[in-house]
């Protein structure tokens, strides 16, 4: 405790940072961030798929205080939240879910290198290279897209309002002046008028809605969690419950339509809301009922359909690259106007913001502190990695061009979170990809790591300023929460890289388990740029893909900008193609949460802000994580299925195929 007072005890008193950035806050923090991080790592290996999961650590921090002698505070709770996203995050900032699975998969025949797998040291080593260059990136531009541009940020605005209600708080100004492009309210008067009208029967919902969080929340989470977990367990022992082949045998065994009555997925569905999983779903109809019978019996993929190298699934996962980098750059090019004209044509103008500062420079991030910290993370990073992968997997001037770009590009990220509430990693990582194409041109391993180190940098500068946000709405320190930052990151180095080696040695990685299916995308466009070569015919199916995913995100963005109420309703690209990449099994059971999401919030929900629902769904999503771990311990110890009845289709996990 000694070196964590001194630490905290330069921030001054009264309401400074110290005040906030308490050791009880930080160890909850650690704990759920731990518990994050296994589920993250669980999910992203089987679908590529993570969550921030900012709400649900807010969520389960302030349940957990309410049992402390003294509950924490709210800004002391947002640190709570800010120490968990960073610790449950890393399984995606270091590339767990894809970069090394990826790596793994190269063919030294066809790739010109062996397989390089990672040892548990060299995972650390990794893992720390690309730990913190994304965090310094956030703290310089926090007053810019927050303050004076008040972009939305729409998670960390959800996230201060849920900590509002469950503190009897007064709703947080979240006013926002949005950027050049949307509709503005012309009416300031009007506005008030409205607020003064409104806020009698506001307030009252609020303590209603704290009321009911207060006597029902932990037990809801409870047996939602409760159940989630055996049902997870139950699945263990008896694969086929996860397999279900209710579209028959046959497709299930030649077509891989399955469906896996995951609670975890419904969870994800219900926090996902009905128009994304909508889209995942025409995605998934579109890939696994049209083009994949279309490419087995035209030729163009004659081995199996699961078969990524000649079967279906890697023939339209081509197709899905091709969405996802035409959805993710249409989607980008608002955010690179945008910035070059705030920051090139009204540079003039910084003088005058200084004065818009909400907070006291005791509780800020210092330049100075940014720029050494930035320095050092770049040069230790490019180090490491140097180390890790040696003088032929990236030369070490290639390294640090990728960190520098990662940390420009990282920016856009950010920009893009504030005004969509999504942070476009995978795309960022293959324009990284195209880059190193043409600067190394043929290492398919510097290829894939430069994407790696441009993911890390959005990820990590998207996550701290989303919850930057919930800060400045919940007058939190920005100084405490980039403390949290840093020590949910460092804490998670070590939790990340231990769990994937704990997978990777109990389970095949790609594997029928663990699929890791972005994995393949990450080295399927390290090749194409290498070699040039696609799979027949996918070319064409690609660039009219492209095309029209291209044209609706335009839409989709203009619509977003206007705030018409259908954008919502245009499929959004990036979901319809993980509809590719993922068997049936996994989209069917989302769409049933998203579903119900729709009906509860349209038929039965009186109050917007009401959130038991997404209780419900944070108990799923987090027991059949938690129990993951314990199939593991399970796995490792050799103990396997009690019966493999109904898994004659060869979808089971865990039973013989």
């Amino acid at each position: 405790m000694t070196w964590f007072k001194k630490l905290v005890k330069p921030l001054g008193e009264g309401h400074s940072a110290s005040n906030e950035f308490t050791f009880t806050a930080v160890i909850l923090g650690l704990l759920i961030g731990s518990l994050l991080c296994f589920t993250n790592l669980y999910f992203g290996l089987q679908t590529g798929f993570i969550s921030m999961m900012s709400l649900q650590s807010a969520l389960i921090g302030f349940l957990i205080s309410r049992m402390l002698p003294k509950p924490l505070s709210p800004q002391e709770i947002i640190v709570v939240q800010t120490t968990a996203v960073a610790t449950g995050t890393m399984p995606l900032a270091a590339g767990f879910v894809g970069i090394l699975p990826a790596l793994g998969l190269l063919d030294e025949e066809r790739d010109g290198t062996p397989p390089v797998h990672l040892s548990w040291i060299a995972g650390v080593g990794w893992s720390l290279a690309v730990a913190f260059f994304g965090v310094f990136m956030s703290p310089p531009i926090r007053k810019q897209v927050i303050i004076e541009e008040q972009l939305a940020f729409p998670s960390g605005t959800a996230t201060a309002h849920l900590i509002s209600v469950l503190h009897k708080l007064p709703p947080p100004e979240a006013t926002l002046r949005h950027r050049h492009g949307y509709q503005r309210i012309d009416e300031e008067e009007s506005v008030q008028n409205e607020h003064d009208s409104v806020h009698s029967e506001e307030e009252a919902l609020v303590l209603a809605e704290q009321e009911v969080v207060q006597e029902t929340g932990w037990h809801t989470l409870l047996w939602s969690f409760a159940t989630s977990g055996l049902m997870t367990l139950a699945a263990y022992f008896f694969p086929v419950i996860f397999a279900i082949p209710i579209f028959g045998n046959y497709l299930a065994s030649s077509w891989l339509w399955s469906f896996t009555p995951s609670l975890s997925y419904v969870g994800q569905g219900i926090i996902m809301g009905f128009p994304v999983t909508l889209s995942m779903n025409l995605g998934m109809f579109v890939g696994w009922a049209i083009l994949s019978p279309l490419s087995k019996y035209s030729g163009w993929a004659p081995g199996p359909v699961g078969s990524m190298t000649d079967g279906a699934r890697g023939w339209i996962l081509w197709v899905s690259l091709a969405i996802m980098c035409a959805d993710s750059l249409v989607s980008l090019l608002p955010v690179v106007f945008g910035y070059i004209k705030d920051v090139v044509v009204s540079g003039g103008k910084d003088g005058l913001r200084d004065d818009k500062e909400t907070e006291t420079e005791d509780r800020l991030v210092p330049t100075k502190w940014v720029i050494i910290g930035w320095s050092v993370s770049v040069i230790v990073g490019t180090f490491l990695v140097w180390l890790v992968f040696g003088h032929e997997g990236i030369k070490p001037w290639a390294t640090f061009i990728g960190f520098v770009m990662g940390g420009m590009l990282s920016i856009l990220a950010v920009r893009a979170l504030g005004e969509t509430d999504i942070n476009p990693v995978s795309g960022l990582g293959k324009i990284s990809q195209l880059f190193f194409a043409w600067i190394q041109p043929g290492n398919i391993v510097a290829n894939i790591i430069a994407g790696g180190v441009a993911e890390a940098g959005a990820q990590q500068a998207g996550d701290l300023m989303q919850d930057l946000k919930t800060g400045h709405l919940c007058h939190a320190s920005p100084r405490a929460q980039f403390y949290g930052q840093l020590i949910g990151s460092t804490f998670s180095i070590v939790v990340t890289t231990t769990a994937y080696t704990l997978y990777n040695r109990a389970y095949e990685i790609p594997g029928p388990s663990f699929p890791a299916p972005t994995a393949y995308v990450w080295l399927s466009l390290a090749r194409l740029l290498r070699d040039g070569k696609l799979p027949d015919q996918s070319g064409i199916f690609m660039l009219a893909f492209a095309v029209i995913f291209g044209f609706s995100a335009a839409v989709k963005n203009y619509a977003a900008r206007k705030q018409l109420w259908w954008a919502k309703w245009i499929p959004s690209g990036v979901a319809f193609a993980i509809g590719f990449l993922n068997t049936p099994s996994f989209s069917i059971a989302r769409l049933l949460g998203g579903i119900l999401d729709h009906v509860y919030r349209t038929r039965f929900s009186k109050n917007p802000s009401d959130i038991r629902l997404i209780v419900v769904a944070s108990g799923f999503v987090l027991g059949e994580g938690v129990t993951s771990v314990i199939s593991l311990v399970l796995r490792t110890f050799g103990v396997g299925a009690i019966s493999c009845w109904g898994c004659g289709h060869g979808m089971c996990g865990g039973c013989p195929a």
